[in-house]
């Protein structure tokens, strides 16, 4: 595990096969770390009454996360849904994705920008299916870290020996995917078992709860800005040309003449960081030069690292408009008009080969051809089968020709630069979540 400190904002997603008790686990995480504001709970306590729950605190936790109509009526999650809690040492964004395989798609979306993916396994079912299809996801997401609550551990007599074996299970499956940061704990959604403190009724679980673990674990963003160069998409231009608000002129009189050659580009740090006096290359011009100024929300700063949002001043007189990238001189990244992708399948309708679409990569959205289809991931087996087309939910290889290049990484190098979307350019929909690569 990496030895960077802990971030102070944590995101992370919860997947598991329906069932399993993703959504009671995910509201007892939210009910345990106080999370959920008095009006809500007694809500929710109400209709747990009267739909005759008889589980732990006379409280249904499912209906604290599943909100649509059809959730509730059913049983299963659809769409994802985002919570936001913090405890005294951390704040967290929380994703809560579906489990059924109709979903498996909308599992990709709550993924994608995540630092850990909690994976839900009923303990007395194993690894399913569903399961293999959930953590294939996440090792070709590349998520850095992966959580595997073995869920119903009281259905189970809280017993080691029964424990064991869905270990091992699961071990066996991450090390064929090849996820490195694996961490395996017993659970029980519905009693509260280690889920926000350590049960005394698994006394051979020496390791930590899961909101504990959730609190210890580094964040994507700390890795980026630690290990990963530069990178900021531009945005926008700031150039106001002398004109600010009235109110700004009325306490600052300097400030219109001050602004009038004012020039900087502005976008959220997708990696690395950024200081005054640092050489930077813009791209796709190509051309080097030297930040002069750093501001975050128009003040001055000595530094910004991801994911802040800044606005760089430049020392050259730079084209580098909306679309384009400014990287550090001394890692830039290969501009390509040719990828070789990974793609997610978001879009009903199937994607083939000679299709003509978008490929948006950070700010920049350019026209593309979908060459070659090469094959699809078999998510039962995990085995690679040769495809022509790809359908909703599937998982694919494809070459993809774009009419202009673009700063690519392989996505095992840099999440951000090796993303990209695919979009229809008939109506605008997302087709496929896209990586490069290696």
């Amino acid at each position: 595990m990496s030895t960077l400190a802990p971030s102070t904002l944590f995101r992370f997603a919860t997947a598991g096969s329906v069932d399993d008790g993703k959504s009671t686990l995910v509201g007892r995480l939210l009910h345990d770390s106080k999370a959920i504001l008095a009006d809500q709970l007694e809500q929710v306590a109400r209709t747990s009454r009267e739909r005759g729950f008889a589980g732990a605190d006379g409280i249904d936790f499912a209906l604290l996360t599943d909100g649509l109509r059809a959730e509730r009526e059913q049983g299963i999650t659809i769409d994802v849904a985002y919570r936001y809690f913090a405890t005294a040492e951390r704040s967290f964004i929380l994703a809560d994705c579906p489990g059924h395989v109709q979903y498996t798609r909308n599992m990709v979306t709550g993924a994608t920008t995540a630092d850990a993916v909690v994976v839900l396994i009923d303990g007395r079912k194993g690894v399913l299916e569903q399961t293999r299809r959930h953590l294939a996801v996440t090792a070709l997401l590349r998520v850095p870290h992966v959580i595997v609550a073995v869920n119903k551990i009281d259905l189970l007599g809280f017993a080691e020996d029964a424990f064991a074996p869905v270990e091992r299970q699961v071990r066996e499956v991450t090390d064929e995917l090849g996820v490195a940061d694996v961490h395996v704990l017993p659970v029980s959604a519905l009693e509260g078992d280690n889920i926000v403190e350590r049960s005394a009724r698994t006394p051979w679980y020496t390791g930590p709860s899961l909101l504990e673990l959730l609190e210890q674990l580094p964040a994507a963003d700390a890795e980026e800005r630690e290990l990963e160069p530069f990178r900021l998409p531009v945005q926008i231009v700031l150039r106001p040309q002398g004109g600010v608000s009235p109110e700004i002129a009325a306490t600052d009189p300097d400030a219109v003449e001050r602004l009038r050659d004012y020039r900087a580009s502005a976008g959220r740090i997708a990696s690395g960081t950024v200081r005054a006096g640092d050489r930077v290359r813009v791209l796709p011009a190509g051309i080097s030069t030297t930040v002069t100024a750093v501001e975050i929300a128009g003040v001055e700063v000595d530094e910004a690292a991801a994911p802040q949002s800044v606005a760089v001043r430049l020392a050259d007189d730079v084209d580098a408009a909306r679309g384009s990238v400014i990287v550090a001189e001394d890692a830039p990244p290969q501009l390509s008009r040719e990828i070789d992708a990974q793609l997610f399948l978001l879009d009903e309708r199937p994607l083939t080969q000679g299709a003509r679409v978008l490929v948006k990569h950070g700010t920049k959205t350019v026209q593309a051809i979908v060459d070659e289809i090469v094959e699809r991931r078999d998510l039962d087996s995990l085995a690679h089968v040769p495809a022509d087309q790809l359908g909703a939910n599937e998982i694919g290889r494809a070459r993809i020709r774009l009419a202009e290049a673009l700063p690519l990484e392989p996505y095992s190098v840099s999440r951000h630069s090796g993303s990209f979307l695919v979009i229809r350019p008939a109506d605008g929909h997302t087709i496929a979540a896209g990586t490069v690569r290696d």
